[in-house]
């Protein structure tokens, strides 16, 4: 197993302190929800220092304005190997997760425009793209 470098960074509140703050190391993506709970990974405090790897994705959520009316707020960063952050994208309103779905999938590389058909067989392919045009040689 690969053990990541930690570094210190300073994980930004993007609400207001009285109202809804969380950070959350994002390692997975559910594409079947479209709510916040379709990151997965721990939660990390917001709003000070903390030890993080270096590479990860660090979704933060923040809540501005009234309790009986907030405005969700939420940024993706990459965490970088000198403790510093990069916003990669940036979301407000109820759509906020769906919105930020698509750009934290290509960050952890597990975009479903990948497409697996490991489980089909060698033949099956071979015969699917000789009946396209194409010449299919194995080495």
């Amino acid at each position: 197993m690969e053990e990541r470098v930690l570094v210190a960074v300073d994980v930004p509140l993007v609400g207001e302190e009285r109202l809804k703050n969380w950070a959350r190391l994002v390692e997975n993506v559910d594409t079947s929800r479209s709510s916040g709970w379709a990151f997965e990974g721990p939660f990390i405090a917001a709003g000070g220092i903390q030890d993080v790897p270096a590479g990860s994705v660090l979704l933060v959520y923040g809540e501005r304005g009234s309790r009986a009316n907030p405005l969700s707020s939420a940024r993706v960063y990459t965490v970088n190997t000198d403790s510093t952050l990069t916003l990669q994208a940036e979301a407000k309103g109820q759509a906020w997760a769906r919105t930020l779905r698509d750009p934290i999938e290509r960050l952890l590389g597990t975009s479903r425009g990948h497409l697996d058909l490991s489980h089909i067989p060698e033949h099956v392919l071979a015969e699917e793209l000789r009946a396209r045009g194409w010449k299919v040689d194995k080495p």
